[in-house]
């Protein structure tokens, strides 16, 4: 895909598939340089971040990403740390970012709509935090209205627009932190069995904008046909269609109802709410 930069690197690394802790724990001990450069999607770009973060404050390399995918984590300082890494140092947050929509925008149309509905998440969830701000919150609005309008242009798709949707979504969810939405897609794509990141995103966010949407989250109801439409396009309407188990939803439940992110969004989901949101995607 950048076939120059890879002749220009000191050092080409592949991510695996996997967890990101346990990518970059292996990876630690290998990379080196002043700056590291991700190519690739979330996963990708949030290994460099990690393996950023492992160093001392005053030692750390600068991270470049230049995003495949529209997960916007080249925008956030939030990512999973070294296996082995000081978790107590603080994240990192890419220092140089190119968004170049042939790149950033060029998943497959499922895939790509799946990546679409975690920036809708990221820029309706964002706002409605506790630690929402004026900014950010104008960010997210613009970011919604882009992704809508990327779906209705008449090629099916506008990439320019949705490229500019998920950087914009990704300022907003940085600024404002996690809730609800990501909470879930996060923990259910951590314990589900398999199911992708994006695709955890996707079959749930009709689902979590619902209840945000009752707690009085701006766009939530306006943007719910939205994301039914990504869900479709994304091929992920229901869990048990993505190889998803019941069983596996109590576990799910109880591990998100642990995370401290939900005191981000008030009030502040049970565990009750969160094992029926996780059915009500079944």
């Amino acid at each position: 895909m950048a076939p120059e930069l890879a002749r220009r690197a000191a050092a080409v690394h592949e991510v695996p598939t996997g967890r990101v802790d346990e990518i970059a724990g292996e990876l630690l001990a290998d990379v080196e340089g002043e700056l590291l450069v991700a190519l690739g999607g979330g996963r990708v770009i949030d290994t460099a971040k990690a393996l950023a973060a492992a160093r001392d404050p005053g030692e750390r390399p600068l991270v470049a990403a230049i995003p495949t995918t529209l997960s916007a984590a080249e925008m956030t300082t939030v990512h999973r740390r070294a296996a082995g890494a000081d978790g107590s140092l603080p994240g990192v947050r890419p220092a140089i970012v190119i968004n170049d929509p042939a790149l950033s925008a060029s998943q497959p149309e499922a895939q790509l709509a799946a990546s679409a509905a975690n920036a809708l998440g990221h820029a309706i969830e964002g706002p409605a935090t506790v630690r929402s701000s004026p900014v950010p919150a104008l960010a997210g609005h613009e970011a919604v209205r882009l992704i809508g309008a990327a779906y209705r242009s008449s090629g099916g798709h506008d990439r320019e627009a949705l490229a500019l949707g998920a950087l914009l979504s990704g300022y907003a969810i940085d600024a404002c932190g996690y809730g609800l939405h990501h909470v879930l897609a996060q923990t259910l794509a951590r314990f589900g069995g398999g199911i992708s990141h994006a695709q955890a995103n996707a079959v749930l966010l009709a689902h979590t904008l619902a209840a945000l949407q009752s707690r009085g989250a701006s766009g939530a109801g306006a943007a719910l046909e939205l994301a039914r439409d990504l869900a479709r396009r994304a091929g992920a309407t229901r869990l048990r269609e993505l190889g998803v188990d019941e069983q596996v939803l109590d576990e799910c439940a109880a591990a998100a109802a642990q995370r401290p992110d939900l005191d981000l969004t008030p009030p502040r989901p049970d565990r009750d709410e969160i094992r029926a949101l996780y059915g009500a995607a079944l």
